[in-house]
């Protein structure tokens, strides 16, 4: 009966490979979204550590910025674990389909970020 056990396979234990880099693209999309989360925190920080006069637009898009990275990096987190539970079932069923609504959407939350943070380094220039 033990040798039974032994020999049982699931589902899962037939594709380990592609279950293992489907964690670790879990595991990057996470760190990607931590990142971007501290992103938003820093310049947060130090926009009002500086606490030079930057004026209510200043501080509006600092806020901003802190905000939409925040939303970004959860979104990122949430949208990373439904990406990967989905995977996980493709790759047990054999028909795994390259997740691009997930990539065109956080590409574009990003450049959000990026050019609402280029108005707030815009606007301390001026």
């Amino acid at each position: 009966m033990d040798k039974d056990k032994e020999h049982q396979t699931t589902t899962d234990s037939k594709y380990i490979q592609q279950h293992l880099a489907n964690e670790r693209t879990y595991l990057a999309w996470v760190r990607t979204a931590i990142a971007i989360i501290g992103v938003g925190f820093l310049i947060t920080n130090l926009h009002f550590t500086m606490r030079t006069s930057f004026g209510k637009a200043g501080d509006w898009l600092a806020n901003t910025i802190g905000m939409i990275s925040v939303i970004t990096g959860i979104a990122a987190i949430l949208l990373s674990t439904f990406s990967y539970l989905r995977k996980r079932d493709d790759i047990n069923n054999q028909c795994f389909r390259s997740p691009a609504r997930l990539v065109w959407g956080l590409s574009i939350l990003l450049i959000l970020i990026i050019l609402v943070f280029a108005v707030y380094v815009f606007s301390i220039t001026i």
